[in-house]
């Protein structure tokens, strides 16, 4: 368990901030980048919590406490002989989402082209917070070239952002008020 007992340290005046292994990097660094953007996506996940029913409630939570997950185990550089086993993304948590977007998928409309995001006020806002999950990827893939980190933190954010794309279709009465794509429409 974390226990916070003062919020603010004073570290972060300079411009720098602590690695979960005490390594001090300056706040633009790009692991510090891909973290704050999983930050990004949770606070909009909590955001979407709020105008969700239970059922989605219950997926979105978990999906938050796995977005801290991710946060700690990127917070953590791999070591040769590191002091204190780090937190690490697991296979078991992307098979939670492949099972979720199994299971939504069979409920919903046969897609017959891409759809716009918007809908219904849930979706809209899930449809923002896959937006920022396909950010994190970006930013996570150009991590990966230059550092080490757990492949899973990847597919993990690759998998939220596909079920995130479906619970969009789940909370647009499973697909039919989704907004399909016209292309070249206003040509």
């Amino acid at each position: 368990m974390v226990k916070l007992d003062k919020i603010y340290t004073r570290g972060g005046d300079k411009g720098y901030t602590s690695l979960g292994d005490g390594v001090r990097v300056s706040k633009h660094h790009l692991r510090i980048e891909a973290i704050g953007t999983v930050d990004e996506v949770n606070a909009s996940i909590g955001l979407v919590r709020y105008y969700s029913d239970e059922s989605v409630k219950r997926i979105l939570l978990d999906i938050q406490h796995d977005l801290f997950d991710v946060g700690a185990d990127l917070c953590t550089p791999a070591k040769e002989n590191p002091k204190r086993e780090a937190l690490r993304v697991q296979q078991s948590q992307i098979d939670r989402l492949e099972a979720i977007i199994d299971e939504l998928n069979l409920k919903l409309e046969p897609l017959t082209s891409f759809i716009l995001p918007g809908g219904s006020q849930v979706s809209s806002y899930l449809h923002l917070s896959r937006a920022i999950v396909r950010r994190g990827e970006r930013v996570l893939a150009k991590l990966m070239d230059e550092e080490d980190i757990n492949p899973l933190c990847f597919h993990y954010l690759n998998r939220l952002s596909d079920l995130l794309f479906v619970l969009c279709r789940h909370c647009n009465d499973g697909g039919k008020k989704d907004i399909l794509w016209k292309p070249g429409k206003n040509l």
